[in-house]
């Protein structure tokens, strides 16, 4: 989820910590659960940080070791620590529970986008991603924002958020099942595909699709149930030629394979230079393929420029790049 999602859930868990006994007893229990609770919802997502380097290196590690098990045992200890001597008189362990809660529920609701999170690290570095809610969810976010409003002008915090969270789940297992519907349609649309993305996005009915069978990708959207096939490309295989290897070795082009698993390659000579392109399929957008990553490369086959990430016209690249030719 995006960063004021995870703020306004940290507010909610510590409004629904509460209804225990042990956090509601005192003021200082219930205040250094509340920012522990804030604190918890956001630090696996401090690996945000590596966007300050470049994109390759965000690419390759946001959501990774941060969101991994070690990570969700270890991020509650240290918060705790951290918060626990400013509150002496504070329940140790039942501060440690609630941080641990906080951080628990932050892994666990990214695994539910599309970008995902390597939560089973260290026994595997695979990406789980549900992609049933996108990252910024309105509906998650304001009632989320609803139920604090309610706190503040003095509704009870504790059941006010668990009713929150009955509608969250149920909220959930609605777009759980929407996906699921529009899934079997674009399998009876393409009955041979041998893999299937259906990624969320803002507008509950509506939904991003990249698919592709032997010998074709196709990407198209579902609205209202109805399933449309946007553009269809011919699948050629990367070519294992000096080109495309020398492309491979370059840290944008390479953080970028580690990350899509839908994409199509282009290679175009210049005079003076070769321009490889990978373009992701996932996130059509008013007929252009955003997500991109782009090597330029000498005749002697180094890399000379390279960017990776979201670029939204032609005219952007070329000035990231300074001025290649797309």
């Amino acid at each position: 989820m995006d960063t004021g999602t995870h703020v306004v859930m940290g507010i909610a868990l510590g409004g629904l910590a509460t209804l225990d006994p042990a956090v509601a007893s005192s003021h200082v229990m219930t205040t250094s659960v509340l920012i522990a609770t804030i604190a918890g919802s956001q630090i696996p997502d401090i690996d945000t940080i590596l966007k300050l380097r470049n994109n390759a290196i965000y690419i390759r590690n946001h959501r990774g070791v941060t969101h991994s098990i070690p990570a969700v045992l270890l991020w509650p200890l240290l918060l705790t620590a951290v918060i626990y001597p400013f509150f002496p008189g504070a329940n140790l362990l039942h501060l440690w529970a609630w941080t641990f809660a906080a951080v628990f529920i932050h892994v666990f609701v990214d695994i539910f986008n599309a970008y995902g999170t390597q939560a089973l690290r260290p026994f595997t570095s695979k990406w789980l991603a549900l992609g049933v809610i996108n990252t910024f969810d309105p509906f998650i976010f304001a009632i989320h924002v609803l139920g604090i409003i309610a706190w503040i002008l003095g509704a009870h915090p504790g059941f006010t958020f668990l009713i929150v969270y009955f509608i969250v789940i149920a909220y959930y297992i609605k777009r759980y099942q929407t996906k699921k519907r529009v899934l079997m349609e674009v399998r009876s649309i393409i009955p041979d595909a041998k893999e299937i993305i259906i990624a969320p996005t803002m507008k509950f009915h509506q939904w991003r699709i990249a698919a592709m069978n032997e010998n074709k990708f196709f990407v198209g959207r579902s609205v209202d149930g109805k399933v449309e096939i946007l553009d269809r490309f011919k699948r050629i295989p990367v070519p294992n030629t000096p080109i495309i290897e020398a492309a491979k070795k370059d840290p944008n082009i390479s953080a970028f394979l580690s990350f899509s698993p839908v994409y199509r390659w282009e290679v175009d000579e210049f005079e003076d230079y070769y321009v490889v392109r990978f373009i992701d399929l996932r996130y059509r957008s008013n007929g252009h393929y955003p997500f991109v990553a782009v090597v330029q490369l000498d005749h002697d086959l180094k890399s000379v420029k390279s960017y990776t990430g979201w670029v939204y016209s032609e005219k952007k690249l070329r000035k990231k790049l300074g001025a290649i030719p797309g």
